[in-house]
């Protein structure tokens, strides 16, 4: 299993917006694509960084569902936030596996 990790530093006057979008639009957009098995969104207590920073993780079962979302859902959902939240935030990606 894959946990596929989603940083988002957000300027502070947009940050309500963005979790509402997030929970009510592109959540469930990325879990609709049915790649991954749940999710979970949290935020980062002691960030040293301007702004809010949260973390949105998505558990996919296989390698194989994580490419899959990559290649056929991410560059036009990753547009999507671009497009609505330009130049308010910076974003990385990680993805890890689970060891134990």
């Amino acid at each position: 299993m894959l946990l596929y990790n989603v940083t988002v530093i957000i300027e502070e006057n947009a940050a309500q917006e963005w979790v509402n979008w997030m929970k009510e639009e592109h959540i469930p957009a990325v879990m609709e694509t049915g790649k991954f098995v749940s999710y979970r969104l949290l935020k980062v207590l002691d960030s040293p960084n301007e702004g809010i920073t949260y973390c949105t993780q998505y558990i996919a079962e296989t390698q194989e569902d994580y490419d899959a979302y990559q290649q056929l859902h991410a560059p036009s959902l990753q547009a999507d936030l671009q497009t609505k939240f330009e130049n308010r935030f910076v974003a990385f990606r990680t993805v890890m596996e689970f060891v134990g």
